[in-house]
């Protein structure tokens, strides 16, 4: 089988495979073409990836040559156009954001794999894109909120008097949100955490947090670990205790989102009137909406003083070891679907394949996306 690699649409920085990850599909008994100047924006360059046993090649050769096509980002209309019927895309694809993208995959018989809809289950961890993905956004995250805020993150104690460390508020307690409340801690801020899922309460205490519990919360067992939709009278609660909490905070990081769903409001416009000036927040879920009311995704607004970075693709912003961490992730998905002679070998009694595989043979193969064309 022919592996081909693109180069990203700019701004996008990542790339789906590093030249050290080659090695592992030689291995595996594929030949791997690479996109001419796909590493650029991770720092790699296209001679490590033929000293690695790859080969470089034109946009169209790699379209016209390979039988799959690995990628980070959705495809755009053209690159979907220069999809063969029957090649296999695998990437990360957002299905149930995108109804369109996945209709035009259908229509053009392509099987198409998302490793962001692999069923969260202990044997795929190694799979898990939206976890690797998370790690570094909520990283990132804390680290932008420290260099914006007009303050200092820990506790100083000098002849100049005592500085209070920042307080920083984290809305949702998945990956992102435990990576955001473990980088502010190191960071010597003291922190508060928020999640819907009571399930989190621990782990977000071992982190040295404390967590803001509203009674009530829904907690769906068949979501997968996900958060669902809550009652109003709960939103209602929770707004309430979320404002209360972020008029005291010096940073509020948001992190909260639902699956196929626009992102949940947690930060009115009126609590952000009423925070400090001077106080930051970062919203990662700017793309679904925004946890934030004022939030505008890729924009910083001020408003009353308050800086709101919109912003859902922090690692691109440190593309090596996301690039890194997305090809292991990969990798490891690709194993499962090719055989020992490096050909391709789709079982669907397997529910990691069914459940990445949005589209096949001009049908919808994914259940939960099924289901919104239903």
């Amino acid at each position: 089988m022919i592996i081909g690699i693109l180069k990203e649409v700019p701004p996008e920085k990542r790339v789906a495979l590093l030249p050290e990850a080659i090695s592992a599909l030689k291995e595996l008994k594929t030949d791997i073409l690479i996109e001419k100047g796909a590493g650029e924006g991770a720092f790699a360059d296209d001679k490590q990836y033929t000293e690695a046993g790859g080969q470089i090649m034109s946009r169209e050769e790699v379209y016209e040559r390979s039988d799959m096509i690995l990628k980070v980002n959705i495809p755009n209309e053209d690159e979907i156009k220069k999809l063969r019927p029957e090649q296999v895309l695998t990437g990360t694809l957002n299905p149930l954001m995108n109804r369109e993208i996945v209709s035009k995959l259908r229509e053009k018989n392509i099987t198409a794999f998302s490793l962001d809809a692999v069923p969260r289950i202990t044997r795929a961890q190694a799979m898990d894109v939206l976890s690797s993905m998370a790690t570094v956004a909520g990283y990132r995250a804390v680290l932008e909120a420290a260099f914006n805020l007009p303050t200092f993150f820990p506790m100083f104690m000098s002849a100049a008097g005592t500085i209070k460390p920042a307080k920083v508020l984290i809305l949702g307690a998945g990956v992102a949100g435990l990576q955001a409340i473990a980088t502010a801690r190191k960071l010597g801020a003291v922190v508060e955490a928020f999640d819907v899922r009571s399930a989190v309460k621990e782990e977000v205490q071992s982190l040295g947090a404390t967590f803001v519990e509203v009674e009530g919360a829904v907690d769906d067992k068949s979501a997968g670990g996900y958060a669902v939709e809550q009652s109003e009278e709960f939103k209602k609660k929770q707004g309430e205790l979320i404002q209360e909490h972020a008029l005291k905070s010096d940073v509020v990081i948001c992190t909260a989102q639902i699956p196929g769903r626009k992102a949940p409001l947690l930060v009115k416009k009126e609590t952000v009137e009423n925070m400090k000036q001077g106080s930051v927040i970062i919203d990662l879920a700017a793309s679904t909406g925004g946890n934030c009311e004022l939030t505008e995704n890729d924009k910083t607004v001020v408003h009353n003083g308050v800086k709101i970075i919109g912003n859902s693709n922090y690692p691109s912003g440190m593309p090596v070891d996301a690039s890194r961490m997305y090809g292991k992730n990969l990798i490891n998905f690709i194993k499962l679907i090719i055989d020992e002679e490096g050909n391709m070998n789709l079982n669907f009694e397997d529910e990691i394949v069914k459940g990445a595989c949005i589209t096949h043979d001009k049908e919808i193969i994914n259940e939960r996306v099924k289901s919104i064309f239903e």
